[in-house]
């Protein structure tokens, strides 16, 4: 994947809401392996679709480009638009899904989660590399690219998920 589409890559931020069942985790853990198959290429779609909504704004609850989206709104949003794929819709059930990853094999595409409410994997977001994610982060603002070195970000971090999109 090219550096410049990896830098224009969108990174999401999930909000909570009610969790999906086991079953919901099991079809959504099909639905991935299905994204896998289907070839390369996918990566790329996600990090420039979630790129082109930067400037969204933040409204809890959100999940549509016309109403705006609150971080999981957003990545759910990005999976199903751009992948085909139907992601639960709170932070902590997503960071369910996909492999846990060191920090050091971060690479673009990669959830990244942070604790936000006084609670692990409260707030979720799409790494794009050098440190970098985009996200929906807060009433106020809009979906935006960040630094996770940022004091703020960087003492919240709870780690990442890898939920393979390419083959």
């Amino acid at each position: 994947m090219k550096t410049s589409a990896v830098l224009l890559s969108i990174s999401l931020a999930l909000a909570l809401h009610s969790a999906p069942g086991v079953a919901e985790e099991s079809r959504v853990q099909t639905a991935l392996t299905e994204a896998v198959a289907q070839g390369a290429g996918k990566l790329e779609n996600l990090l420039d679709g979630a790129l082109n909504l930067v400037g969204i704004r933040y409204r809890r609850g959100g999940g549509s480009v016309e109403t705006g989206f609150d971080c999981s709104g957003y990545v759910g949003y990005v999976f199903r638009e751009y992948l085909g794929l139907a992601l639960p819709r709170t932070s902590y059930e997503i960071a369910r899904l996909g492999s846990k990853i060191v920090d050091e094999e971060l690479k673009p595409g990669d959830l990244v989660f942070f604790n936000t409410m006084r609670h692990s994997f409260s707030h979720v977001g799409i790494y794009l590399g050098d440190n970098r994610f985009v996200h929906s982060p807060r009433p106020g603002r809009a979906v935006r690219v960040e630094d996770m070195r940022e004091s703020y970000w960087s003492r919240r971090y709870n780690g990442a998920r890898r939920i393979d999109v390419e083959g």
